[in-house]
């Protein structure tokens, strides 16, 4: 089941939002950390500076097949043997990862699905004790997004459902020019 669309802007577009690695330190990606998945993982933008900072395995998470075979042709560029491609249904399979195997979670422009808890309920379930959320979404009167305002979240949305599924608030992020942050920890 598809997430409702997000109206991902051009790759190129996209990569002009971010510094990917600072966004992701800022989140809270730590170098010490061992395995991290990436639900909807797109163009591999976050996923392939997370396969140069940790330690062991990024699951990149897709429903989109063009998704998937873009992440593996950039960790084939960038040779890096750390990143493990999952075509899968999140809302309908979840991970397909074992409970409590990784260290952090990316739900990045995710939570405007209309069960954001079920994402979230399942980035839960694989984390680790002491793991990290991060959690990044258009900011609410963003018009660049493409997603309707009906369905747009707020941070305290997020917070409120990932609150509701078990996680902790640590922290809050302006990720200037478009989008917010929070990191949630286990």
């Amino acid at each position: 089941m598809k997430i409702r669309e997000s109206d991902l802007p051009d790759e190129t577009e996209w990569m002009s939002f971010f510094n990917p690695t600072d966004t992701l330190i800022r989140l809270g990606l730590l170098g010490s950390m061992v395995n991290a998945a990436d639900f909807g993982c797109g163009y591999g933008t976050f996923t392939i500076p997370v396969a140069k900072i940790i330690g062991g395995h990024i699951y990149a998470i897709d429903i989109d097949p063009a998704m998937i075979k873009s992440v593996e042709l950039k960790a084939r560029e960038h040779k890096l043997t750390n990143v493990i491609p999952l075509l899968r249904d999140l809302i309908l399979e979840g991970s397909g990862l074992e409970e409590c195997s990784v260290d952090y979670v990316m739900l990045f422009n995710m939570l405007h699905a209309e069960n954001p808890e079920i994402l979230l309920t399942e980035a839960f379930r694989i984390l680790r004790v002491g793991g990290k959320l991060g959690i990044v979404h258009w900011n609410y009167d963003e018009p660049i997004s493409g997603l309707p305002l009906e369905i747009k979240p707020r941070p305290r949305d997020c917070n409120r459902w990932a609150e509701a599924v078990g996680f902790r608030f640590e922290q809050e992020l302006e990720l200037k020019p478009y989008h917010f942050g929070l990191v949630m920890g286990k």
